[in-house]
C-alpha cells in the first residue's frame, strides 16, 4: 500500500505568469481607477462570445445574476419553466425570481439529464420554456433532439452551463444551442474569478435587455437614465481581470482536466461494480462521475476514503430539489426515481489541473479498498 496522500476534490491552479499577468491587470486599474465597467470586462465579453461562438457575451455579477436576468428577458413571469430535479437551487432560482414557476423534471440515467420524451409530456400550455442542465460538464446527447422538439412546441431552449466551461458537442459549445446560456465563474469552477458569470446569446434582443436589466435599466453605462426596472448585477473590473487570464487557458485547463479523465477511465475499466458516466463531446471535466452500486452506503465510501486522505466531496448534486428543505416553501413536489437514484448514487473522484498520475493511481487505490470495506 503507498503512503497516505493528502487528496482535495478540487485545487484552483493559478501559474505564476498567469498571477504575474492578474497583478498587472489590477494594477493598472488602480492607477487609473477604471475599477467598473471597462477595459477588462470589455476585454473578457468579447474574447467569451468569441471563444463560444455566439454573438453576444454580457458579463454578470454571478451565474445566478445571469440566469435571472435572462429568465427577466425571456419574459417568464407568470409562465412555466421546466427544470431538471438534480440542479442545485440556482437554476430554479432564477426562474423564481423572475416571476415564473417551475415544473421539475426526472431524468434518463444514461445522460443525467431529461430526455426528449420527458420534455414532450411535461410541456403544457404555460410551459414557455426549457432549462437543461450540463451536469458536471456532460452535454446531453439528446441536445439537438431536445432543441427540435422545443422549436416545435414553440418554447424555447435555454443551457445553465455553470459546469460546462469547454464543453461541446457536435461542433458547438455549450450556450450555443438554444436561445442562450448562463455561466458561472464561482471558485471551483474549471475557470473562475472568485465570484462571476456570463450570459451568451446570438439573439440581439435578448442579449439588449439582460445587458440593461444587469445595470439598472441604464441604456448608456454612465448616464442614469433607467429605461427598465434593473438591479446591479455588473461584474467588476478586478475580477474581469482574473477571468481573462482564466479564459485565456480555459483550453489547456480541459485538455488536462481530460488526460486526468482518460487516466481515471483506463484503470477504472476492469471494476465491475461502477459505472461510469462518459459524455458523448469533449467534456469540460468539472467533475469525474462514478456511480455506485445500490449496496454502497455512499457516507460511508466517503468516510472511508477521507481517513485515507482523499476527499469525494462536491457531488453534483447529493439531494435532488424536490427534497431539498426549501422545497415545501417553493412548491416542489412530485415523484422522480431516476434522479433520486443518480443524487442518491453517484460520487465524484478528485479531478483539477496539476494532479498527478500518481495522485490518480492512489485515489482509485483508495476507492477500489472503500469498495470492498463498505
Amino acid at each position: 500500500m503507498k503512503a497516505t496522500m493528502k487528496i482535495p476534490a478540487t485545487k484552483i491552479h493559478f501559474s505564476a505568469d498567469d498571477r504575474k499577468e492578474i497583478l498587472s491587470r489590477i494594477d493598472c486599474c488602480l492607477e487609473t481607477g477604471q475599477v467598473s465597467q471597462g477595459a477588462n470586462v470589455d476585454e473578457l465579453e468579447a474574447l467569451f462570445a468569441q471563444y463560444v461562438g455566439c454573438q453576444h457575451a454580457l458579463a454578470l455579477s454571478s451565474g445566478g445574476s445571469s440566469l435571472e436576468a435572462a429568465m427577466r428577458a425571456l419574459g417568464v413571469e407568470g409562465k412555466e419553466v421546466l427544470v431538471p430535479t438534480n440542479t442545485f437551487l440556482a437554476t430554479a432560482a432564477g426562474v423564481l425570481a423572475a416571476g415564473g414557476s417551475v415544473r421539475l423534471l426526472d431524468i434518463d440515467l444514461t445522460t443525467i439529464s431529461p430526455s426528449v420524451q420527458i420534455i414532450e409530456e411535461a410541456i403544457g400550455p404555460q410551459t414557455v420554456g426549457v432549462i437543461v442542465v450540463h451536469i458536471g460538464g456532460i452535454i446531453s446527447r439528446d441536445i439537438e433532439q431536445i432543441r427540435v422538439l422545443c422549436d416545435q412546441k414553440g418554447v424555447w431552449l435555454f443551457e445553465d452551463c455553470a459546469h460546462a466551461h469547454g464543453s461541446e458537442f457536435a461542433g458547438k459549445k455549450a450556450g450555443c444551442f438554444g436561445v442562450g446560456g448562463a455561466y458561472s465563474f464561482f471558485s471551483t469552477k474549471v475557470m473562475t474569478c472568485g465570484e462571476g458569470g456570463m450570459f451568451v446569446t446570438s439573439d440581439y434582443g435578448v442579449a439588449k435587455e439582460v445587458a440593461l436589466l444587469r445595470n439598472y435599466g441604464k441604456a448608456d453605462k454612465w448616464v442614469t437614465i433607467c429605461e427598465r426596472f434593473g438591479l446591479n448585477w455588473r461584474l467588476n473590473e478586478l475580477a474581469a481581470a482574473v477571468a481573462v487570464v482564466q479564459l485565456k487557458r480555459l483550453d489547456e485547463f480541459v485538455d488536462y482536466r481530460t488526460r486526468v479523465a482518460q487516466h481515471y477511465t483506463k484503470i477504472l475499466a476492469d471494476e465491475p461494480r461502477v459505472t461510469i458516466l462518459q459524455p458523448s463531446g469533449r467534456c469540460s471535466w468539472y467533475k469525474y462521475i462514478v456511480l455506485l452500486p445500490t449496496s454502497v452506503n455512499r457516507d460511508e465510501l466517503k468516510k472511508y476514503a477521507a481517513a485515507r486522505g482523499v476527499t469525494f466531496a462536491g457531488g453534483v448534486y447529493d439531494r435532488p430539489l424536490h427534497s431539498q428543505p426549501v422545497a415545501t416553501s417553493l412548491g416542489f413536489s412530485g415523484t422522480f426515481p431516476k434522479a433520486v437514484d443518480f443524487c442518491a448514487r453517484h460520487v465524484c473522484l478528485p479531478i483539477y489541473v496539476g494532479m498527478t498520475s500518481s495522485e490518480t493511481d492512489y485515489v482509485v487505490e483508495v476507492f477500489r479498498d472503500a469498495l470492498d470495506f463498505v
